[in-house]
């Protein structure tokens, strides 16, 4: 995807190419974005929509590609996204839709796509202070469960999503699509089980974790004292024995049918508007 507009020189605003083979080197440097391997060599991303792509650029992250089907042609949102693409360094694509299609892996495809630098945030750069709310996953493993986490964490205004251990790609397209746009806006960090144990210990944040063995309500935590850390294990087997030990607090969610569990996505959102109920105001409440 580079070699090919940094030969070229300067772009003018304006200037696309067209591409209608799905041979072309371009696609298939796009389509490899579907492998993690692929993702991680080139720190790039997709995200699919022009709200999405709106809303990434609005939030000021780098787009190295943009691709459009020719049905959006002249459509004055498309044209900006693409004059910004090309203004910003980046390419523009106008593609045909069985070209879309393959890159997406969609039948009807949206009719925008943007290619993305991938953003991490620095573990030490998250300083906890008062009223904010983090979420700590231990080894997320499902992408659709990390997206509606990091979407859920954007509607309830917390302040970033730590992946600690081996968890799914953020970055992924299924996890992008289940955040609808929200992966632009929610901080994401990663660490070690052991760095977050360090950060955990000078942030200064109480961390509150879910476990079976939690003796303690989730609604009974006083989550207005401390900025706070919401801990929640992964999908099959919970939470270490290392990671429940550093908890302040071991809680439970109360349940009372045959269900014996909650999915994670579900639960992590019962305590995140729990733990910010004190926040939480509708804006037009009288």
């Amino acid at each position: 995807m580079s070699n090919d507009h940094h030969s070229e020189g300067p772009r003018r605003v304006g200037q696309v190419k067209e591409v209608t083979s799905l041979s072309n080197p371009i696609v298939k440097d796009i389509k490899a974005l579907s492998n993690k391997k692929d993702r991680e060599q080139s720190g790039t991303f997709m995200a699919e929509g022009l709200k999405l792509v709106i809303d990434a650029l609005e939030l000021g992250w780098a787009i190295r590609t943009l691709v459009y089907a020719k049905a959006a042609k002249g459509k004055p949102l498309v044209e900006q996204v693409a004059a910004r693409t090309v203004a910003k360094g980046g390419l523009v694509l106008e593609v045909s839709e069985k070209v879309l299609s393959s890159i997406t892996r969609r039948d009807n495809p949206q009719m925008v796509v943007g290619i993305f630098e991938q953003r991490w945030t620095p573990l030490e750069d998250l300083r906890p202070s008062q009223g904010m709310t983090y979420v700590a996953l231990d080894r997320v493993r499902d992408p659709g469960n990390l997206g509606t986490i990091i979407r859920t964490a954007d509607a309830a205004g917390a302040s970033g999503v730590i992946l600690v251990g081996e968890c799914t790609d953020p970055f992924s397209l299924e996890t992008v699509r289940a955040t609808m746009g929200s992966v632009f806006a929610v901080p994401l960090a990663r660490a070690t089980t052991e760095e977050f144990f360090a950060w955990q210990k000078r942030s200064g944040a109480q961390v509150v974790a879910t476990h079976l063995a939690g003796a303690v309500d989730y609604r009974t935590v006083n989550y207005e004292k401390k900025p706070t850390v919401l801990l929640m294990g992964n999908e099959q087997s919970g939470l270490p024995e290392a990671l429940a030990k550093s908890a302040d607090r071991l809680v439970r969610i109360p349940q009372q049918g045959r269900a014996d569990s909650l999915n994670l996505a579900v639960a992590t959102a019962v305590m995140l508007f729990e733990a910010r109920r004190h926040l939480l105001k509708l804006e037009d409440a009288g």
